[in-house]
C-alpha cells in the first residue's frame, strides 16, 4: 500500500481503543474521557488506568487525542457555565497529559445574542491565562451559532488576537473540522490558507463529510463520499492541511473501514 501524505485516525471508544484501532487499521485515535455531555471529572476508562493506557499506546505506536466534553463553554458570560467550564477544561488537560495524549480538542464556544462578543474573547484570554496547558489545547471550529467564537473567520481573528496575548498561547493550536467549516459557509478551497493566516497553524483535521447544506449551520456528519461536500474539495482540504486527520463519521468498525478505504483511494499519490 502506497504511503499517504498524512496520518489517518478515527474516533473510538476509550476502553477498547487499541482493539478498535487495530480492527479499523489506524495509527491514531481520538477518545472521550467520560461523558461528552456531562460535567463530571474525566474518567480514564481503561484497564489499569492512565499509566497503563499511556504504556499501551506507546508500545502500539498509536497517537492519541482527547476530545473535551461538549458542555465546555469558557466564552460564556454566565458564571454558572463559564466557571465549571474552566474547571472541567483544566481537568481534561491534566487527564490528557496523564495518558500521553498529543492534544486536547475543545469547541470554541459562544456568547448569547444579548452579550457583547468581546466579552467572549476576553473570557477565552482569561481561560488560557489561567490554565496549565500540559498538552496542546486545540480549539475546534464550530458549524453554527451567530455568536460563536470559532465559526466565522472574522470571529476567529478576534479570538486568536485575544488568546495570543495570554501566557501559554504558544500551546494553543487549531483543529479544523471540515463538516463544520462547510456548514459554517466557509470556502473549503481556501479554508486552510484562511485559517493559517489567522492562527499560524492547523494541528489536526476532523475528516467528515456533511449531510447539511453549505452555510446551513447544521452539524450533521456524513460518511465520506455520502454527503454534500465535493469529494475532490474534501480531499483537497486534507492534503493542503498536511496534518493528522481523524474520522468522526457515523457508524462502527465496518463503516470506519469503508471511510478509510475511500480516503486512501482518493488521497493516494498523484
Amino acid at each position: 500500500m502506497a504511503e499517504l501524505p498524512v496520518p489517518l485516525g478515527a474516533h473510538v471508544d476509550a476502553a477498547s481503543s487499541l482493539d478498535e484501532a487495530r480492527a479499523v487499521g489506524v495509527r491514531a485515535v481520538q477518545i472521550f474521557l467520560g461523558d461528552p455531555q456531562g460535567w463530571k471529572k474525566p474518567l480514564i476508562d481503561f484497564e489499569g488506568g492512565a499509566a497503563a493506557f499511556r504504556e499501551a499506546i506507546g508500545e502500539a505506536g498509536i497517537t492519541a487525542y482527547v476530545h473535551a466534553p461538549y458542555v465546555i463553554n469558557v466564552a460564556s458570560t454566565n458564571n454558572r457555565i463559564r466557571i465549571p467550564s474552566r474547571k472541567l477544561l483544566n481537568q481534561s488537560l491534566h487527564a490528557a497529559a496523564e495518558i500521553g495524549a498529543a492534544g486536547l480538542i475543545v469547541h470554541g464556544g459562544h456568547v448569547t445574542a444579548d452579550d457583547e462578543p468581546g466579552h467572549g474573547y476576553e473570557n477565552w484570554y482569561k481561560a488560557v491565562e489561567g490554565a496549565e496547558i500540559e498538552v496542546p489545547l486545540l480549539i475546534e471550529n464550530t458549524a453554527g451559532g451567530s455568536h460563536a467564537m470559532a465559526r466565522r473567520l472574522d470571529a476567529l481573528d478576534h479570538l486568536w488576537a485575544a488568546i495570543s496575548a495570554a501566557d501559554g498561547s504558544d500551546r494553543v493550536g487549531f483543529c479544523l473540522d471540515i463538516c463544520h467549516a462547510f456548514a459554517a459557509g466557509l470556502d473549503l478551497t481556501t479554508v486552510v490558507d484562511d485559517v493559517r493566516a489567522i492562527t499560524g497553524r492547523i494541528d489536526l483535521v476532523h475528516l467528515n463529510d456533511s449531510r447539511g447544506e453549505a452555510g446551513s449551520g447544521a452539524d450533521r456528519h456524513a460518511s465520506l463520499g455520502a454527503g454534500l461536500i465535493d469529494p475532490d474539495i474534501l480531499v483537497g482540504v486534507v492534503r493542503a492541511a498536511g496534518v493528522p486527520a481523524i474520522l468522526e463519521t457515523p457508524g462502527g468498525i465496518d463503516e470506519r473501514r469503508a471511510d478509510l478505504a475511500w480516503v486512501r483511494d482518493h488521497l493516494g499519490p498523484r
